[in-house]
Formats: structure tokens, sequence, C-alpha cells
């Protein structure tokens, strides 16, 4: 258990002998194998290893967009790995917010638009959709870009929407992949520490990344090698 969670309080997160295995082919390949871990709420961690290490395929169990073969998903206490597909979908939506590498933003939409998405599928009223839009343009620094699309939006303030639109539902964990991957260092500087800004304020932040520099900036790095986790260490404050 990490420093950052309470004393005797249950992790937000808890992997138990996590198995996952894809078949190429003839053969099968053990993504995780064996994988336990806890991640207390309000943590700030980097999940680091070398490609094919298994950090994608634990991002996406953690995200609920894949099931493990074998083991237990505990998330905020409930063994999510039990539930329906609908179920999962569920909590992932309202839960679980994703910031990807490459945005994933929808093209003919505006930043605004973009960032309602989540909302207008959960069937929140429109009222309360424009309030929360305002407020979230606004925490990312982009009111004035409400109405522009995204290819009229520069790369970091696109992932700045991203961001906007993985946070409104105030999801109890953030999922990060790669989210300074495709943007020049000085933006990826201003990226990165808007993410950290949401964790001061209490959304535990769950960073996948090949980038040093940036792994070294969590409170905690679990390193993940041949679908196994081979290291979890916490930074000295």
């Amino acid at each position: 258990m990490a420093e950052s969670a309470e004393p005797g309080a249950a992790p937000l997160i808890a992997l138990r002998a996590i198995e996952r295995t894809f078949r190429l082919g003839e053969d099968k390949v053990a993504a995780l194998t064996g994988v336990s871990l806890d991640i207390g709420a309000g943590e700030y961690l980097a999940v680091v290893g070398p490609s094919g290490s298994g950090k994608s395929t634990l991002l996406n169990l953690l995200g609920l967009l894949d099931r493990p073969d074998a083991g237990h998903y505990l998330f905020e206490g409930r063994d999510v790995t039990t539930l329906s597909v609908h179920e999962q979908a569920a909590v992932r939506s309202r839960r679980i917010g994703f910031v990807f590498q490459s945005f994933h933003l929808v093209p003919r939409l505006t930043a605004a638009e973009n960032i309602a998405l989540p909302m207008v599928l959960a069937g929140i009223a429109p009222a309360d959709r424009a309030r929360r839009v305002g407020e979230a343009l606004a925490a990312v620094a982009l009111t004035d870009r409400a109405g522009h699309r995204p290819d009229q939006l520069s790369g970091g303030q696109r992932q700045r929407v991203a961001i906007a639109r993985a946070t409104v539902m105030q999801p109890a964990v953030l999922l990060a992949d790669e989210p300074t991957g495709n943007l020049d260092r000085t933006t990826g500087e201003g990226v990165i520490g808007l993410l950290e800004s949401l964790n001061r304020l209490g959304m535990t932040l769950i960073v996948v990344t090949h980038d040093a520099a940036l792994a070294a900036r969590a409170r905690r790095q679990v390193s993940v090698s041949d679908g196994r986790i081979v290291g979890d260490r916490i930074r000295a404050a």
C-alpha cells in the first residue's frame, strides 16, 4: 500500500492474481501473469516498462476496457470482474477518466461539444451540462476556444480539451496513456502540470509512460516487465 492512502483504508483499486493471455495464431502470449497491486485514493502513480511489457494491457484492465482471464479486480470495494458488460460500462463512464496520446476528440464537434459528450451519453440534463462544460473549459484555460473544432486547436489545446472531457464526470481515477507523447517538451510540461493539479485536488492519477523524466515526477513508480510487476517504489518526499 502506498503512503498516500489513509491508514487502514481500503484501496481504491485492488488487483489480485490477475492473469491475461492473448492468442496469436497457434501461440498463446501471457500479457499479464500473477499481477497483484493496491492503489490508494489520491495517489500519483507511473507505470513504466519497455514495449511489450504489459503496460497497455494493465491500463486496459484498470479502465475496464478488457477483462482478465483469472484473478479479481476490486474498484471502490466492488469486484468489477463479476459485472456484466453494461454494468462495467456504467462504472467506466462515471468513475474512470481516460487521456490518450492521440487525443481521440470527435473532429466535427467543438471543444465544448467534445467535453459535453460523456454527459450526453450519461443522460445529464442540458442545463447541468452547460454549467459543467463552462467550469471545465475555465479549469483548462480554454473558455475562449469553446466553439473551436479540434483542427482549429493546437496540440496542447486539444490535449487540454481531452483532459476536460475525461474529468467532467468527476471520476475517481484518471488514466493517462503517454499523455505528452505527441507534444513538444514545453507544451507537455503544461499538460502534465494540469494533470498534477487535478491530483493535488484529490483525483487519483495513473500515468503509463516510456518517458523516464515524466515517470520520475510521480510519487510512486510501478515497473512492469514480461507481464509481471518487477518493481514498486515510492519517491522520497
